[in-house]
C-alpha cells in the first residue's frame, strides 16, 4: 500500500535536513583543516627569514606547532616539522626550546613510520638540533633516534638517505663518543653505499660524515676504513663536482692524519699525483683540503714524505702558498715544513722547488700570527740541516725577517716562539758569516750568543774571514757587547779576540780612542815639566 503523502512530505524534509546539516558540519572540518594548513604553511614560510625568528618565538609558536606533528593530514605535519627544523636552525636556544617542548620523541616515532615526505622533514629537525652544541647531539641520541635514522639510509627515496646523512654527520662531528654511537648503530656500511650512489648531493653528504666521522679517532678511522670506504672515495678527486671533491679531500685527510698505517691505505688508493691537480681547483676550499690531505700524509715518515716529493708534490704545493693566501695558506706551509723536517735531502728538494719566499712572504704578511708561526716552524725546518741549508735562507734574507717577528710588539707568545726556535736551529749551523753581522746590532742577548758563538767557531780556522770580520766593522761591534765575566757570551767573545792581537783588539774597544787622549795630555804635561 502505498503512503500518504502527508509522510512521504515528513521524510523528503528530514532527509533534506539532514543532508544540510552533514554538509555544515563537514564545513566546519574543512574551514578548521583549511586554518590549519595556512597556519604551517604561513609559519614556515616566515621562518625563512631571520628577522622574523624572534617575533614567532615571542608568540608562543613552538606550543602551537608540537601537536601539528601528529595532525591526521600528512601535509600538515610536514609543513610543521620544516617549520621546526628552520626555527631550531636559527640558533641554539630556539633548538633548546625544541628539545625542552618534547618533540624529539615524536619525531623519532614518526622516521620510522610515515612516509617518505615527512621522514626528510623529521630527519632535518634532527639535523637543525644537533648542530648546534654537543649536548643537544646527545639529546637526539638519547631520545633513540640512531637507529631510525640509521633505516632512513636504507630507503629507496636518495631525498631521505641525503637528509638522514646529514644529521648523522651532524651528530658525529661533535666529540668522539657521539661519534662511537653513530658507529655503533651501523651507519657507516650504509654511509658507504650511500657514496656509490649516482645522486651527487648524496655523495657529497655520505662523505662528509664518514669524514666527520673518521676525524676523532685512530679507531674511528679505522672503522671507516674497514667498510671499504677508501677505494670508493678516493676515485672521486677526479670528479668534476667541486662541492665533492672538497668533501673527498677532507675525509682521505681525516683519515690518513691518525697513523702511518691509515696514511699508507690512502696512499695505496692511488691518490697522487692526482690531489695535486686539485691545488689548481677553482674552488680555494679544495685547494686547501688537497693540501691538508698531502701535509696529513707527509708528516708521518720520511719515506711518505719522499713519496708525496716524488709525485710532484714539493713543485705543486710551493705554488700552492705561492698563491693562496690567509688560513688557506696553512696546511702548504706546514707540508712543506713536515718534508723538510726528515732528511737534509728532503730539505733540499724543497728548498731547490724555491720554497723559501712563499714562506718569508707569509711569516712578513699575513695578518694571522699563528700562520705566520707555521712559516717561521716551517723556514727552521729547512735550515737546520747543515750550512748549506742555512747558507739558503741567509740568502733569502730571512734571519732580519725572523728576528722582526720574534721582537714584534704584538707578536703573539707562539709566534715568538716559533721564530725563535727557528732562528737558533738555523744560526747554529751558519758558517756564511756575513749573514750574521746584521744581527749584532739589532739581536737580544738570548739569540745574540748565537751569532757569536759562530763567529767563535769559524774565526780561528778561516784567515780571509778575520780580516773581513775586522774590515766590515763586526770586530767594533762585539767589542761593545756586554757580557759578564765567566758568561757563555764572554767565553765566545775571549774566543774571537784570542784570533787577533791585542793591539788591535783594544783599538777597537770601547773607550780606547778617550785612553790615547789620556796619554798625548800626560805626555805634554811631563815634556813641560
Amino acid at each position: 500500500p502505498s503512503l500518504p503523502y502527508s509522510c512521504v512530505c515528513v521524510c523528503v524534509n528530514t532527509v533534506y535536513w539532514d543532508t544540510i546539516m552533514s554538509k555544515a558540519i563537514l564545513q566546519v572540518f574543512e574551514e578548521y583543516q583549511k586554518a590549519r594548513v595556512a597556519f604551517v604553511q604561513t609559519v614556515a614560510e616566515l621562518a625563512t627569514r631571520p628577522q622574523n625568528i624572534e617575533t614567532l618565538q615571542a608568540a608562543g609558536v613552538l606550543p602551537l606547532l608540537r601537536p601539528l606533528l601528529l595532525d591526521t593530514v600528512p601535509s600538515i605535519q610536514q609543513s610543521a616539522a620544516l617549520a621546526l627544523g628552520r626555527l631550531a636552525s636559527y640558533s641554539e636556544e630556539l633548538a633548546e626550546a625544541v628539545v625542552t617542548n618534547d618533540v624529539l620523541p615524536q619525531l623519532v616515532y614518526s622516521l620510522s613510520e610515515q612516509n617518505r615526505f615527512y621522514k626528510k622533514a623529521a630527519a632535518f629537525v634532527l639535523r637543525a638540533v644537533t648542530k648546534h652544541s654537543p649536548q643537544l647531539a646527545q639529546a637526539v641520541v638519547d631520545c633513540g633516534a640512531l637507529d631510525p635514522l640509521v633505516g632512513c639510509l636504507e630507503e629507496f627515496d636518495p631525498g631521505v638517505k641525503e637528509a638522514a646523512c646529514w644529521a648523522l654527520g651532524f651528530i658525529a662531528r661533535h666529540t668522539g663518543e657521539l661519534a662511537q654511537s653513530v658507529v655503533d648503530a651501523g651507519a657507516v656500511p650504509l654511509l658507504v653505499l650511500c657514496v656509490q650512489e649516482p645522486e651527487l648531493a648524496l655523495k657529497r653528504v655520505a662523505t662528509s660524515a664518514l669524514s666527520d666521522i673518521a676525524k676523532h679517532t685512530p679507531e674511528l678511522a679505522q672503522a671507516v676504513v674497514d667498510a671499504g670506504a677508501v677505494a670508493y672515495i678516493a676515485p672521486l678527486i677526479s670528479n668534476p663536482d667541486g662541492k665533492l671533491k672538497r668533501q673527498v679531500c677532507s675525509c682521505l685527510a681525516q683519515i690518513a692524519k691518525h697513523s702511518v698505517d691509515l696514511a699508507e691505505v690512502v696512499v695505496e688508493a692511488e691518490i697522487f699525483p692526482r690531489i695535486f691537480h686539485c691545488l689548481k681547483d677553482v674552488d680555494l676550499t679544495v685547494r686547501k683540503n688537497a693540501a691538508s690531505a698531502a701535509r696529513e700524509v707527509a708528516k708521518h715518515t720520511p719515506e711518505l714524505a719522499q713519496l708525496v716529493v716524488n709525485s710532484g708534490g714539493a713543485g705543486a704545493l710551493v705554488d700552492f702558498v705561492t698563491e693562496a693566501r690567509g688560513n688557506n695558506r696553512l696546511p702548504g706551509i706546514m707540508a712543506l715544513g713536515y718534508i723538510a723536517a726528515f732528511s737534509e735531502a728532503l730539505a733540499r728538494t724543497a728548498i731547490g722547488a724555491k720554497s723559501i719566499p712563499p714562506l718569508v712572504d707569509a711569516l712578513v704578511s699575513e695578518p694571522e700570527d699563528h700562520v705566520r708561526a707555521a712559516a717561521a716552524w716551517s723556514l727552521g725546518q729547512m735550515g737546520r740541516h747543515t750550512p748549506d741549508h742555512a747558507k739558503a735562507l741567509a740568502d733569502g734574507h730571512v734571519f732580519p725577517k725572523l728576528l722582526n717577528a720574534y721582537t714584534g710588539e704584538t707578536s703573539s707568545d707562539d709566534l715568538k716562539t716559533k721564530a725563535k726556535r727557528a732562528l737558533k736551529s738555523v744560526l747554529e749551523k751558519t758558517t756564511h758569516l756575513p749573514a750574521l753581522e746584521p744581527l749584532l746590532s739589532t739581536a737580544p742577548p738570548n739569540l745574540l750568543k748565537y751569532a757569536i758563538q759562530q763567529y767563535a767557531k769559524v774565526l780561528p780556522n778561516d784567515v780571509t774571514a778575520r780580516r773581513a770580520f775586522v774590515t766590515s766593522g763586526a770586530l767594533q761591534k762585539v767589542q761593545q757587547i756586554e757580557a759578564s765575566p765567566g758568561s757563555k757570551m764572554r767565553e765566545f767573545i775571549n774566543l774571537i779576540n784570542s784570533c787577533y792581537p791585542e793591539e788591535i783588539v783594544r783599538y777597537y774597544s770601547p773607550g780606547y780612542s778617550q785612553s790615547l787622549l789620556e796619554k798625548l795630555d800626560n805626555f805634554h804635561a811631563t815634556a813641560v815639566s
